[in-house]
């Protein structure tokens, strides 16, 4: 038996196994011993030195390119800068929200405490009521809510989303980035979005964190909170730098614009890249997903002007960096630095001296117009078929458009802070406000009076609650406009409020939806109850407020003087102690007081947005087809724009009534007036309708249409006159008869054909390019020709509009005989050395081939115009034009225009100004005449810009 073990245990000995056995338990021991020394003797030490390295590309964003006028006058350029930024350094636990909204919330409290601001670039902003509301709308506001709820596409959006509210979105996104608290600290379906923050605060942080997600992918780019600090934010964070994790301070660039409001149209401003804006850069560029030049979502770009149309040139090259995170995102080390190359140099055909003494001028001008229109009553009724010229303002529409254009701040008629007339007047106010309220329930519940027989003051409440509040603005009511009934409210107006919403709660007009009830067991008589408790509640708003202000004046429940003193407490504008004592004294008038306001300019036309209030002036060298100057007045400030939009700024634009951001140059069209009658003209000569030797007999009254009869402004006729002397003297009977000729087929008792007139004068038109857009590389509206009567439309009236920039190619085509250019803003791009890279120039996109002889009786005719004007023959300038009223409206002046050129004999110069709503073509005649003035007359800028309201001569100007 021993010898059978024995032989057992040496072959177990011997064997493959026990080797592989020795093997296995050999290295499990070194690997245990191992495992120990790492997690038990060093493992402490070896979790401090870890660190997880995480190699970036990172782009370095370039230097944007300056933007100057054609003599080299520095337009817009890049400044250095202190920026509030945060980098996402916030572990993803359950309290990073928190966290990182309490840093945020402190971070904000100081940069305000500094004074500064934090960014606001969003289109959802804080209106004068304290709710939040839209900044865009139409197509730009389902993109942004497409962004919002992570769709690629506004087609992707469901119906829920597309209309979502203002307070929708915020409390979605406050959602999100736990911007609230829970009623129940243990339930996450108790969370109250925005719970234990202000509206102000929840805006602010949903702005911030929502900028915040566009790194969400690269946590180590940090996002600007705010730009432009001061100093004192900087030492500030600096000092609070331990407990505000991930936040810094940055050196950034940001954009300046010089004297901006002269150029805001023109130059536009720059913003973050919108991720449309990503995708069509990167495709216009070519650019890769992997390409080192390619727009990322951090960029700032072009939004609008030349900014926008040269951006690739502005833009530059980035540089690139390969940098080192660590795992939670932070950077920890970088290398291969590759420095941008800045921008390319952008110079405009623009003048900038010129561009700004026009805007000056047409601001001056203007407000003496507006002046001249003004008198010391109290209300004007334009008599039945009296000509809107004669409109005039009473200064009661004065003072109320200082709280309908927002200029008086009615919110600080109610705040601590507001002095002793605010306080009248918001006493005033608050007694008025109980009175209307106390009506307006009397009327639902009981007198329930028909609409017309009401004043005209409770008339304009009751439209207001129907049209405005409930139909257009809240949607509450979705009416039927071919229902009988409603149409006795707006055309009869033989029933009452009362009975009108009654009406529409039983035909099931009424969301109560909107209305926040239990609808299934209500009646009738409780939706009514609870649509006058919603009428009630929706009109305590400023929209509605402002109403009353306008019935308060009317009424002396606030007096004039009162306003003019409510402007001075709240340092709108500056008067001396002695101006203030002469008001309050009374030896002088609140009218005259109002008066010398709007003549130092302190109180502007744009701030009243009264008729007139709007003009444009657009000059060109007739021989290149440049653009010297491109005036929209009023106008903004794109510094407020640039570097993120100034979100409540950009909101008070949006509602000013004057409408600033509207380009009244390129964007605005109108009927050209008389100004037209020069394409007439030319066509009549190169048709054979009549030669320079041809008369027509004006009688006044111009009646070879058998269902119309049409006027010449002479109503006894101008008796024979030739082509040149139809345009001296403005002769509708004249072209009257040129646009029925046109429409002759031969037969001259055969009537006129509308279509073969209209497209014999359209071809004239064209050539003159009045049928396409000007050729300017910013936008502007399409032009849209006249297909109407052709007698009307031959003196420029019927269907023509067109804009102020393609009347001004226009006479740029008759000042030089027949090349009509694509107008250009563009001067030429160079490199920072000043390297010549691209050179624009205007290409000629036609001539006209006409004998020298029809030309020079059309230039005789201009001139003739313009000797007869004492104001041209005083100023020295020989030049030559035609002026044009625009009728456009029963209830509103007309639209006056002048088109012109100067020298008469050589053309510098050609412009075409037009006044929005500006009574007589004379007005805008004067303006002109004294931009040619200064353009001719620099050194006389003293004496054509004085710096108050210019009197303008009271001429009428006939036949336009």
């Amino acid at each position: 038996m021993f010898e059978r073990f024995r032989d057992n245990f040496f072959n177990f000995i011997n064997s493959r196994l026990i080797v592989l056995t020795l093997v296995v338990v050999l290295m499990g021991g070194v690997l245990i011993h191992r495992v120990f020394v790492l997690q038990i003797v060093n493992g402490e030490n070896y979790l401090n030195e870890f660190s997880l390295k995480i190699k970036k590309e990172r782009s370095i964003p370039s230097s944007r390119g300056k933007i100057f006028d054609r003599n080299g006058k520095l337009l817009a350029y890049n400044d250095l800068a202190y920026s509030v930024t945060i980098e996402d350094v916030y572990e993803s636990d359950k309290n990073k929200n928190k966290n990182l909204n309490a840093t945020l919330l402190e971070t904000i409290h100081i940069i305000e405490g500094n004074g500064d601001s934090v960014i606001s670039d969003f289109n959802i902003f804080l209106d004068k009521n304290g709710e939040y509301a839209f900044s865009v709308s139409d197509t730009k506001l389902l993109r942004f809510l497409a962004d919002i709820y992570g769709h690629a596409s506004i087609d992707s959006l469901k119906e829920k989303e597309k209309n979502a509210t203002p307070q929708d979105v915020i409390d979605f996104m406050a959602t999100n980035y736990g911007i609230g608290e829970r009623t129940d600290p243990d339930d996450r379906t108790t969370f109250v979005p925005g719970k234990g923050y202000t509206k102000e605060e929840v805006l602010k942080l949903v702005i911030i964190r929502y900028a915040m997600s566009a790194n969400s992918f690269q946590k180590y780019i940090p996002t600007t909170i705010a730009t432009d600090v001061s100093e004192k934010t900087v030492a500030a964070i600096k000092e609070n730098n331990d407990a505000l994790l991930g936040i810094d301070i940055a050196e950034d660039t940001i954009r300046r614009y010089v004297d901006g409001t002269y150029f805001s149209h023109i130059i536009g401003y720059t913003g973050k890249i919108s991720s449309e804006e990503l995708k069509s850069l990167n495709e216009e560029t070519g650019q890769g997903e992997d390409d080192e030049g390619r727009y990322e979502m951090n960029d700032t770009v072009g939004k609008s002007g030349i900014e926008k149309v040269m951006e690739t040139y502005l833009q530059g090259e980035k540089g690139r960096e390969t940098i080192y995170v660590d795992n939670l995102g932070k950077e920890i080390d970088s290398e291969g630095r590759v420095e941008p190359v800045a921008g390319n140099d952008v110079y405009l055909s623009l003048d900038a001296d010129l561009q700004e003494a026009i805007y000056n001028i047409l601001e001056q001008s203007i407000a003496g117009l507006l002046l001249e229109k003004i008198d010391n009553i109290k209300e004007f009724n334009l008599a039945p078929n009296a000509k809107t010229s004669g409109i005039r303002i009473p200064i009661d529409d004065v003072y109320f458009a200082l709280f309908n254009n927002n200029v008086i701040n009615l919110d600080h008629l109610a705040s601590p802070q507001a002095e002793e007339n605010e306080k009248a007047v918001y006493e005033a106010f608050r007694q008025k406000k109980e009175k209307v309220w106390s009506w307006l329930t009397q009327e639902l519940y009981q007198d329930r009076t028909p609409y017309n027989q009401l004043k005209e003051e409770y008339q304009s409440y009751e439209s207001y609650i129907v049209t405005n509040l409930l139909i257009n603005d809240t949607k509450v009511l979705k009416v039927d406009t071919s229902d009988e009934v409603y149409r006795t409210w707006t055309e009869e107006e033989t029933i009452s409020l009362s009975e009108f919403l009654e009406y529409a709660i039983a035909q099931n007009w009424v969301d109560v939806s909107r209305l926040d009830m239990d609808t299934q067991y209500a009646d009738s008589s409780e939706v009514f109850d609870r649509l006058a408790e919603y009428i009630s509640q929706e009109l305590e708003k400023t929209s509605f407020y402002k109403k009353l202000y306008k019935y308060m004046i009317r009424d002396n429940s606030i007096s004039g003087k009162q306003v003019c003193l409510v402007l001075i407490e709240q340092q709108i504008v500056s008067v001396s102690e002695e101006q203030r004592a002469a008001l309050e004294n009374g030896s002088v008038s609140a009218y005259q007081f109002m008066r010398k306001l709007i003549e130092n300019l302190q109180i502007t036309p744009a701030q009243l947005a009264l008729d007139p209030f709007s003009g444009s002036c657009v000059v060109v060298d007739p021989n290149t087809g440049e653009v010297l100057a491109l005036v929209s007045y009023p106008s903004y400030d794109n510094n407020k724009l640039a570097n993120g939009i100034d979100a409540e700024y950009y909101a008070s634009l949006q509602n000013d009534l004057s409408l600033p951001l509207w380009d009244y140059a390129t964007q605005m069209r109108s009927a050209p007036g008389s100004t037209y009658k020069m394409v007439v003209a030319s066509a009549a000569l190169m048709d054979g309708i009549i030669n320079l030797s041809s008369t027509v007999d004006c009688v006044g009254t111009f009646s070879r249409y058998s269902d119309i009869v049409m006027r010449c402004w002479n109503r006894s006729g101008h008796g024979n006159l030739n082509v040149t002397e139809a345009i001296t003297h403005s002769c509708n009977y004249f072209f009257y008869e040129m646009g029925y000729r046109f429409g002759q087929s031969g037969d001259p008792e055969s009537g006129t054909d509308f279509g073969l007139a209209n497209e014999r004068m359209r071809e004239y038109a064209d050539l003159y390019g009045l049928t396409e857009k000007s050729g300017i590389e910013i936008e502007e509206s399409a032009p849209q020709f006249s297909l109407v009567n052709p007698s009307q439309s031959a003196i420029g009236q019927g269907e023509h509009n067109y804009t102020t920039v393609g009347l001004a190619r226009y006479v740029a085509t008759v000042a030089n005989s027949g090349t009509c250019y694509n107008l250009s803003l563009l001067d030429k791009v160079t490199d920072r050395s000043g390297n010549l890279l691209k050179d624009f120039s205007p290409e000629v996109r036609n001539t006209i081939e006409m004998p020298t002889s029809y030309w020079d009786a059309i230039h005789r005719g201009m001139r003739g115009v313009v000797e007869a004007k004492k104001y041209f023959v005083d100023s020295g300038i020989i030049a030559a034009g035609k002026t044009g009223t625009a009728e456009e409206s029963k209830t509103r002046p007309p639209h006056a225009v002048f088109v012109g050129y100067a020298p008469f004999d050589k053309p510098e110069i050609a412009l075409a100004t037009r006044i929005g709503n500006g009574y007589s073509s004379d007005y805008a005649a004067q303006i002109s005449c004294k931009v040619m003035q200064y353009y001719f007359n620099p050194d006389r800028e003293e004496e054509i810009i004085s710096g108050t309201a210019d009197h303008l001569e009271a001429v009428t100007s006939a036949g336009d």
